[in-house]
């Protein structure tokens, strides 16, 4: 809900648009493609932990799923930038970072969640009491 909620205000216009003289440093052609894709990494991320962690789908359902969500709201968002002054919206480009962003966040969280997290198999076994409860 936060990173909606962010990307929302980010989407307002200049008061919350990265830019201005802290953004000068960064003279790079097509940054805010940039900005796009590691915005929705992380949204790709969340969503893929949500995801996960509820109903453990199949990588391929998950990265499906993530995708299509994310890429869906990046396309809302292109069009609701486009409502605001100082903005550029429906951006093709834009929307395929976005895009792009949402799957590998997700494909990395695919892939590195089982090594960041124990399994069931790691974990020590408990000590059963003489009522059977786990001490």
């Amino acid at each position: 809900m936060v990173w909606f909620v962010a990307l929302n205000l980010l989407s307002h216009g200049d008061k919350f648009h990265p830019s201005g003289p802290f953004f000068l440093f960064f003279e790079i052609p097509h940054f805010d493609k940039i900005l796009h894709f590691g915005y929705f990494f992380g949204g790709g991320g969340l969503l893929a932990a949500a995801l996960h962690y509820r109903s453990h789908p199949s990588r391929k359902r998950l990265l499906l799923m993530v995708t299509l969500v994310l890429s869906g709201i990046g396309v809302v968002d292109e069009y609701h930038q486009s409502f605001f002054k100082n903005r550029t919206g429906n951006d093709p480009f834009d929307w395929l970072a976005d895009t792009l962003g949402a799957f590998f966040g997700a494909l990395v969280f695919s892939l590195s969640h089982q090594r960041l997290l124990p399994t069931g198999k790691n974990l020590p076994r408990q000590k059963e009491t003489p009522h059977g409860l786990s001490s």
